[in-house]
Parts: C-alpha cells; sequence; structure tokens
C-alpha cells in the first residue's frame, strides 16, 4: 500500500500515532482500542472525522511497521500532515494509548520516546502530558 503525506490528514497522522502505540508491543489490546475510538468519537478535533478512516490508517500503519524503515517512514507522513500546533496533542494520545490498560511495556516507552524526538516535544511538557495520562488511567 502506498500512501504519500497528502492523503493523510491531521486526524488520521493522530489516529496513526494512537494505532503505533498500541501496535507496538505486538499486542493491540482491548483497552488501547477502546482509548483510540473513545477519542475519535469524543474530541472535538475529530469532530468531521470519518470514523471509517480508522481501518484503512490501522492497514497503513500495520503495512509500515513491516518496513524495514517504516517507523521512520510513518514519522515523516505524519510530521507532513500534522501541523505543529498538533505535536503535543499527538504525544498526549499516544500517551492515553500506552496507559490505557494499566501497564507500560518497554516497546511502549521507547516508542513514547522517539515520538517525543521526533515531534520535539520539550521533556518538561512531556513529563506534563505523561502526568496526566497516568492520572486519567488510573484504578481504584
Amino acid at each position: 500500500m502506498t500512501l504519500d503525506a497528502a492523503s493523510l490528514s491531521p486526524q488520521d497522522a493522530l489516529v496513526a500515532i494512537m494505532i503505533a502505540v498500541s501496535m507496538s508491543d505486538q499486542n493491540m489490546r482491548t483497552a488501547e482500542l477502546v482509548a483510540i475510538q473513545q477519542a475519535v468519537t469524543s474530541l472535538p478535533i475529530f469532530n468531521d472525522y470519518d470514523v471509517d478512516r480508522i481501518k484503512e490508517v490501522s492497514t497503513i500503519t500495520t503495512d509500515l511497521f513491516e518496513e524495514e524503515e517504516g517507523l521512520d517512514a510513518l514519522f515523516e507522513i505524519v510530521r507532513a500532515a500534522l501541523p505543529e500546533h498538533l505535536f503535543e496533542t499527538a504525544y498526549a494520545f499516544a500517551c492515553d494509548v500506552a496507559a490505557a490498560d494499566g501497564a507500560l511495556y518497554q516497546p511502549e516507552l521507547r516508542l513514547l520516546e522517539e515520538i517525543r524526538y521526533e515531534l520535539q516535544i520539550d521533556r518538561l511538557h512531556a513529563a506534563a502530558i505523561e502526568r496526566g495520562a497516568r492520572a486519567r488511567h488510573l484504578k481504584g
């Protein structure tokens, strides 16, 4: 499947980041998929988003993960499609998906670190975003 930056909307880029985090440990957990679905169906950034695109973006992300330089290609596409003012939003969504199942696994932590680097998220801002995700997903 071929994808160029022009065919990916900012919302698609946000979905791709969330799917990538869920896929990072080779196990897409139900809680993570629910977190993605809830974000897409309830947050204002996705008001006009066609939820049927989630499947297509998921397929694209999966295909990229199977390529040798796929993660680099994903970040290139995401940076091209996502306005800079939404970089922290993308990181917040990534953190929410990672925290959704109540556990953070090494592959997820490595990918979050890569997202921080690729989207140039300031370390202090990243810490605040991470703390917010942790607070939202605490269990009793």
